[in-house]
């Protein structure tokens, strides 16, 4: 049967998943018998099941089942309904199904006292349905017991719960809330399971209660389809991915639910009813993970962090240092104080970004002779990749060339490959702006180089605009182990930029591709290739810089910097000590931490400045993913 299960490759998960699944990591991936699967005696312990002999079941029924048992033996569903009494919790009904799932027992049972609570939401017990019963607690022990062999297990969910109400004890039982296990002591509910498992809808709100034969039914089933089809085919159902899907989709139908009246009315006049979309916070919530807020000011939360209000961002880092460890989840905000900050300093810090890529994507060439022509020095480092522009320098006492790419692995393709070239009747020496922002240039590329994401991918140019993009694919189809061809193009114009990256499967297959496109002719256009250095995020984000410094209709290459005003001033002062604060707390985080850094963009009257998003993995070994 299927339920809530799906067939999609997105829902099953990969074999390296599997193994840390709690079912895989508790059972193993091989089918097993039912014997594997009964509660050993601590297991029972520590569920609080009844155990012969221990002092809290004096009184209590021993079933006599002392057969060992075989994976032959035979399963008993088992479930119970109980109601408050002033003694507790006393059995109000039990039912009990044999493996074909015909019911043996479906009783309604007299409490020995008075009902406090008949709990007929859960139970379906009434006051009236009682009156005529005769039946009492001791009667059922007595059938119970001569109804089970004496090799019986029984199932159930929670069956704890069931045997401590019946006062009963029974050596061999299958849980079926322990048996498809979660992470961190969590059970999956019944209901869910028959759903997602057995595609049953049970313990329906248009009855009154729960059945106890349908629930006996239900678990027992569970553990024959766990016993039957093994743990991998039971972990490849990826519960726990349904189980979020469907609490994602209660909330959303709750928040919809919530909407005015009149709002939701004049929706379902203009356009089909959808359901609104959960936030990421929500998501945390219906996966049992508590987020950790720490900040200084009270933000709307919907009661889904634990909002801790510090007075100084001293304290908060404090704070921070201490709480963050224990916390799954944590956003820690750091506050500027006055609001002039927060709205100069995203303008700034974008620019100090811009203008330090900027400078990576410069180059200078020279010296040339005078006339010398300048189609052909753009012919021949236009083959290195997009060039966004280029200009004559003529303050030098020869004239130099000013070109500034549009991706930095055209740029550094040009500085590796054409320094000290003859070009245009020279030798020329490339080299990139000298500045203080660019004395650790070197350092940066390496990082490039060595970030995960440009692992096993190279870019290569010096493409003719005459080639198609199904050309470059027949081409580089004989390259080993080619994942993924990704030709970037113009927005406006939607032609390719005469280059491309190359995506491999292993980091090998894409140094030897290295090794055979360099020198390589496609359709006449004598190929370029090196390491990748800018991520796709990278890529994009230096396209629209590039294309809003061309509206401005300047270059902030030339931009001379004015006298810091006061303001600045403070600001460079807070940046440095947000800085610390941030680093400090970087440092003391576990390996393996996925680490965001947020600074808000500015909506204003006095106009609007972009936001900025930096994010890395925590790696003490030199190496990160950012």
């Amino acid at each position: 049967m299927s339920g809530l299960t799906s067939t999609s490759s997105e829902c099953i998960p990969k074999s390296s998943d599997l193994q840390c699944d709690p079912i895989i990591r508790k059972y193993g991936e091989k089918k097993r018998g039912l014997t594997s699967y009964t509660l050993t005696l601590e297991e029972q312990k520590k569920n609080d099941y009844p155990i012969k002999g221990s002092p809290g079941c004096k009184g209590y029924i021993y079933t006599e089942c002392d057969q060992q048992r075989t994976d032959s033996s035979p399963l008993f569903g088992l479930d119970c309904e109980m109601c408050l009494t002033a003694k507790g919790n006393e059995v109000t009904r039990v039912s009990l199904v044999d493996a074909q799932g015909q019911c043996l027992l479906n009783e309604l049972v007299k409490p020995e006292t008075t009902v406090v609570n008949y709990r007929t939401r859960f139970s379906g017990i009434t006051k009236k349905m009682l009156l005529p019963v005769k039946t009492r607690l001791r009667d059922i022990q007595t059938r119970l017991k001569k109804m089970l062999p004496h090799d019986a297990v029984l199932v159930g969910h929670s069956l704890n719960a069931d045997l401590q109400a019946l006062e009963m004890i029974h050596p061999s039982v299958i849980d079926t809330s322990l048996l498809f296990a979660r992470n961190e002591g969590r059970r999956f509910k019944l209901k869910f399971l028959a759903k997602a498992v057995l595609g049953k809808e049970i313990q329906c709100e248009q009855k009154l209660g729960h059945d106890p034969a349908e629930d006996a039914r239900a678990a027992l089933e569970l553990a024959q389809f766990f016993i039957e089809q093994g743990p991998a085919k039971v972990a490849e159902l990826n519960l726990e991915m349904l189980l979020t899907a469907e609490k994602l989709a209660e909330v959303s139908q709750n928040k919809a639910a919530l909407q005015p009246q009149g709002h939701r009315v004049q929706k379902q006049l203009n356009e089909p009813p959808h359901l609104s979309k959960p936030c990421f916070l929500d998501c945390l919530q219906v996966t049992g993970q508590k987020p950790l807020l720490l900040g200084r000011q009270e933000l709307d939360s919907s009661g889904l962090c634990q909002s801790n209000l510090s007075t100084s961002n001293k304290q908060i880092l404090q704070r921070a240092l201490q709480d963050v460890p224990l916390s799954t989840f944590s956003i820690i905000q750091f506050s500027w104080g006055p609001e002039y900050i927060a709205s100069h300093f995203p303008a700034g810090l974008c620019e100090k970004v811009r203008s330090k890529l900027t400078d990576m994507l410069t180059i200078y060439a020279g010296p040339f002779e005078e006339g010398f022509c300048l189609k052909s020095v753009k012919k021949e480092f236009g083959r290195c990749g997009p060039i966004q522009s280029l200009t004559v320098v003529t303050e030098t006492y020869q004239p130099y060339v000013c070109i500034q790419y549009e991706v930095l692995e055209a740029a550094q393709l040009a500085m590796e490959s054409l320094n000290g070239a003859e070009v245009a009747g020279s030798c020329i020496k490339v080299q990139r702006p000298v500045n203080a922002a660019m004395l650790d240039c070197d350092v940066l590329i390496r990082e490039l180089e060595l970030d995960v994401e440009n692992e096993g991918v190279i870019y290569v140019a010096g493409l003719k605009k005459s080639i198609t993009e199904t050309d470059l694919q027949e081409e580089f189809s004989q390259l080993q182990d080619l994942e993924t061809l990704f030709v970037p193009k113009d927005r406006q114009s939607g032609k390719h930029r005469n280059c491309c990256f190359l995506k491999f499967q292993t980091s090998q297959s894409a140094v030897d591709a290295l090794e055979v496109i360099n020198g390589w002719t496609v359709k006449g256009s004598k190929l370029r290739s090196r390491n990748a250095l800018a991520s796709s995020h990278l890529w994009r984000w230096i396209w629209q810089m590039n294309h809003s410094i061309g509206k401005q209709g300047g270059n902030i290459l030339h931009e001379k910097m004015e006298q810091l005003s006061d303001c600045e001033q403070d600001i460079r002062k807070k940046v440095k000590k947000l800085d610390q604060h941030i680093k400090k707390l970087y440092r003391s985080l576990q390996n393996n931490t996925l680490c965001v850094v947020l600074f808000p963009g500015v909506n204003s009257m006095h106009g609007s400045q972009s936001g900025l998003g930096l994010m890395g993995i925590k790696d003490d070994g030199g190496r990160s993913a950012c």
